[in-house]
């Protein structure tokens, strides 16, 4: 029995020696000696040009008739006019509200790369107008601070790019790759008449991109537990997306007659199932090589857990799991949006339907997400319809160059800071403009901050004037050195 005892304290002993080894060998890669470039701005200058370009309301509505086609069009003048040497010296042309100009590079050999935003913005959410600090459309600049619908979604990076490229051609930039800049008008439903128009006139052009930048993440600063420093997270795909009525059906009849069970009470059982049997997902592929560099720059405690996933690995996903923004990292995500029933208090309804709305992961599809639903819960009252989607996208290599060149870039301007690929969970114009790029990275050199979250799509949507002219000069070193070779 001792000898037993004893061989189990040194099989404990060997195991902790074992982890805290791993722990210590799971450090941060050597400094890269990049060295910090200076690059000189007029920030006011440029505040007051993205506060004018919040005030044009380029709001994309879901029914098309709702359009402000003056906005638009004003929005586009402005922009001619205010950048009047990005719009002399490059070509340019405009397919229905999206601008695109092409700066040609001086060896034909080499592949072109895009660079793009978009401009169109959301509506201002009904009644929510008294619960901003200052109006949505104002562009008011207060206390270091740019407030306005677009500040951060995404008229800060189109102006970016206008900065960027007006900056490099007064310093005598000379492309050696050309450059497309696209300035997207309806990318918040869906970009079928901008980006997927710009796709489609590059391909009919024969243009096939070696890769191209568009929104997405951002240089998060305070947003992952346990890091302290910027973190520059390189969107590298993007999740699709999957809408499912879960439909049960009954007889229906008086409310004072209710059977033991109604299409209601069956619906809401479904819907316990899909919330109670999450898709499966885990710690793999992309996810895993994002957390492996972050994680790095943890404390101790934590890096135990990544350094030592072949025992940690339950705990981890688990943890991971119970957070809505790393748990939409894992897996394809689960979401009942709309409810419908009964006509009338008394009436049972001899249809209920639930809207659900899937986020798909790029290790799922449309197809596999129906069955899985369809096996989790349809029964002889409750069948499964699709109602649209698309799939996620590739994901692109972030071992290629050009997500290199961000990297550096972005550490040329903020320092050694870490850089890892991520997953956009949302949907951009980039699902346009993949199929005529070899890769596709989306990302806003542009820090963010957790107070600064709510304002996408929601209210006291705002950029800081110092973050803003970071971006810009971002942008410049991005183009500047994506254009070089």
């Amino acid at each position: 029995m001792k000898r037993l005892f004893n061989g189990s304290i040194a099989a404990i002993g060997l195991l902790i020696a074992l982890v805290v080894v791993r722990t210590l060998m799971h450090q941060p890669p050597a400094s890269i000696n990049t060295n910090l470039v200076e690059v000189e701005l007029n920030e006011a200058a440029l505040a007051e040009r993205l506060s004018q370009s919040i005030q044009f309301q380029t709001i994309s509505f879901q029914s098309p008739e709702l359009k402000d086609q003056s906005q638009f069009s004003a929005f586009i003048d402005w922009v001619h006019t205010s950048y009047p040497r990005v719009h002399q010296s490059l070509d340019y042309i405009q397919l229905n509200d999206t601008m695109l100009y092409r700066w040609p590079g001086s060896d034909a050999s080499l592949q072109p790369i895009l660079v793009t935003g978009h401009y169109d913005v959301v509506p201002v959410i009904p009644g929510s107008e008294s619960q901003w600090q200052q109006p949505p459309f104002s562009g008011a600049i207060v206390d270091g601070l740019i407030w306005g619908r677009g500040a951060l979604d995404d008229k800060s990076g189109v102006l970016g790019i206008l900065e960027a490229v007006t900056y490099l051609l007064d310093a005598g930039h000379q492309p050696q790759r050309t450059v497309y800049l696209s300035f997207g008008h309806d990318e918040e439903i869906g970009g079928r008449e901008g980006a997927a128009a710009v796709a489609a006139y590059l391909k009919d052009q024969g243009v096939q991109l070696a890769w191209s930048l568009d929104e997405g993440s951002f240089i998060f600063d305070g947003l992952i537990a346990g890091v302290d420093s910027l973190v520059a997270a390189i969107n590298v795909a993007e999740k699709g997306s999957i809408t499912l009525d879960i439909v049960a059906a009954a007889e229906g009849g008086h409310s004072s007659m209710p059977p033991q069970t109604s299409a209601i009470t069956d619906l809401a059982r479904a819907i316990t199932q899909l919330e109670e049997h999450p898709v499966p997902g885990g710690l793999e592929g992309l996810a895993a090589d994002m957390f492996d560099k972050i994680s790095r720059h943890m404390p101790f405690v934590p890096r135990v857990f990544f350094a030592n996933q072949w025992l940690f690995g339950g705990l981890i996903n688990d943890q991971l799991s119970g957070a809505p923004t790393t748990n939409a990292m894992l897996r394809t995500t689960t979401a009942p949006t709309m409810l419908s029933g009964s006509v009338k208090t008394n009436v049972l309804p001899i249809e209920a339907v639930a809207t659900v709305n899937f986020r798909i992961h790029p290790r799922d599809s449309m197809d596999s997400i129906e069955s899985y639903v369809t096996d989790l819960v349809a029964s002889d009252s409750i069948s499964v319809h699709r109602r649209g989607g698309a799939d996620a996208s590739a994901v692109s290599d972030w071992k290629a160059p050009g997500f290199a060149i961000i990297a550096q870039s972005m550490r040329e301007i903020h320092g050694d800071i870490p850089v890892a690929p991520g997953l956009m969970i949302a949907a951009s114009d980039s699902r346009h403009y993949g199929k005529v790029a070899d890769n596709v990275y989306r990302f806003n050199p542009i820090r963010l901050t957790p107070e600064l979250l709510t304002g996408f799509h929601g209210t006291n949507e705002k950029i800081a004037v110092a973050d803003y002219a970071q971006g810009v000069r971002g942008y410049i070193r991005i183009i500047a050195h994506g254009t070089a070779e």
